[in-house]
């Protein structure tokens, strides 16, 4: 019920309305109540294998779903909805889409049938003063940057999702400017998660090297190790002006997509609070899983 329409029904209610605190009024109309805040995460997702495959990575996401409070929602920022404009999902029942190839059969039979939250949508929305934000209330769903890790932190899929799209045409410190914007959301219950990948070149990934447990090129162990210095000393600045870093960052990060659904996450990160590493494995020369954690919670 929105607060129009509910304030009209109070009006009829006089008895009530002369007995009614304003406190119960917020609690009746806001779509999510106030809660401790949530902690952040940044998803290195990978391969689509990982949604059905049992390995390291998926345990280290199975453990951090284990150790978060348990969330009202999610919203997730994919490497994999790139828009002009910015979009959140808006419908009551996204879904599952495989955009991808040539994989087998058994994870195109996937489905991650969770609800959707047309009101965490419109809050979404709502709070977002730098742009206009899109209502998509039937074309989008959620992408494997969303489902195939998600599903590995709440198997049971009764955690409502929703996601945000990255708009393709804007700067990287406008996305860390504008995820700023959505922090009120981890104090109403809100799990927000970033996925895609720190270092990500599928142009020179080696393909022969792919069933090493780790191993990476040395421009992408220098730029992993850059990144995570930086992540953990807190000093994101660098990490935004990414173009500036120098060739490691460069061949780690060709194309951005991968890679902003970071800054989503350290835009999110409050004075006093860690950032921890997990899933830091290097892997078929030029990919990195490596996963953030912002917050204890």
């Amino acid at each position: 019920m929105n607060r129009k329409k509910f304030l009209k029904t109070l009006a009829a209610m006089p008895l009530a309305a002369a007995t009614m605190k304003l406190g119960d009024l917020s609690k009746l109309t806001d779509p999510l109540e106030k809660t401790e805040r949530m902690p952040v995460l940044f998803l290195g997702h990978g391969s689509p294998m990982n949604a059905i495959e049992e390995n390291e990575f998926v345990a280290g996401f199975r453990k951090v779903g284990r150790e978060l409070p348990h969330p009202k929602a999610v919203l997730c920022i994919s490497a994999h909805w790139e828009t002009k404009g910015t979009f959140v999902t808006a419908m009551q029942k996204p879904r599952t889409i495989h955009d991808f190839g040539g994989f087998p059969k058994a994870l195109f039979d996937v489905q991650y049938p969770v609800p959707g939250s047309p009101e965490l949508a419109k809050e979404t929305r709502d709070l977002v003063k730098k742009t206009t934000v899109g209502l998509d209330e039937s074309q989008w769903g959620l992408d494997h940057g969303a489902w195939s890790v998600i599903k590995h932190l709440y198997p049971k899929a009764d955690v409502p999702v929703i996601q945000m799209s990255l708009d393709y045409s804007q700067s990287p410190q406008y996305h860390f400017e504008l995820a700023r914007e959505l922090a009120a959301l981890r104090r109403k219950g809100v799990l927000i998660v970033g996925s895609g990948n720190m270092v990500h070149n599928l142009r020179m990934v080696a393909w022969d090297r792919l069933n090493d447990k780790e191993y990476g090129f040395d421009w992408a162990l220098e730029a992993r190790e850059k990144m995570n210095s930086l992540i953990r000393s807190g000093d994101h600045a660098p990490l935004i002006n990414f173009r500036t870093q120098g060739k490691a960052f460069d061949l780690s990060i060709p194309t951005p997509e991968h890679y902003l659904p970071l800054l989503y996450v350290l835009a999110l990160q409050e004075k006093g609070e860690s950032a921890t590493l997990f899933n830091d494995r290097a892997i078929a020369g030029s990919l990195t899983m490596t996963s953030v954690r912002v917050g204890e919670g």
